[in-house]
């Protein structure tokens, strides 16, 4: 059960429903890249994947970030920091979805990993132009 979205949903001044998709996208991304950067570590190329490894690492951190922004809307955002923090976790997103896309055709998790963040960007960009 989704019991945090149930919460948002019940909040008496909950997000916009782009914020509450990119809030979803954000934290499976947040998962994915964290599961991709362990599955890489164990890889008998492991050094080869250093670049993949750190991606994941930064863009899990970017996306647990923005997860946690967005879900405290009951104040109100700052426009500017808002699209500040989203624009940070797309670039992340999109450097990541390169990488792991890169690797794709040898490890499953990378091309898990590079959906999870190519979904995660396009959250990102649809938040920045929707209203708040």
């Amino acid at each position: 059960m989704d019991h945090g979205f149930q919460v948002l949903r019940t909040h008496p001044q909950p997000p916009p429903a782009a914020l509450v998709d990119c809030i979803r996208a954000c934290l499976d991304c947040a998962l994915a890249c964290s599961a991709c950067a362990d599955a890489c570590l164990v890889e008998k190329d492991a050094a080869s994947l250093a670049a993949c490894i750190r991606l994941d690492s930064e863009c899990a951190a970017l996306c647990t970030a923005t997860a946690h922004v967005l879900i405290r809307s009951g104040g109100g955002h700052d426009r500017a920091v808002l699209h500040a923090q989203l624009a940070a976790c797309a670039a992340a997103c999109a450097a990541c979805e390169a990488e792991c896309g890169r690797h794709a055709g040898h490890h499953r998790h990378c091309a898990h990993c590079a959906e999870a963040c190519r979904i995660c960007r396009e959250a990102c960009e649809a938040a920045m132009k929707a209203k708040h």
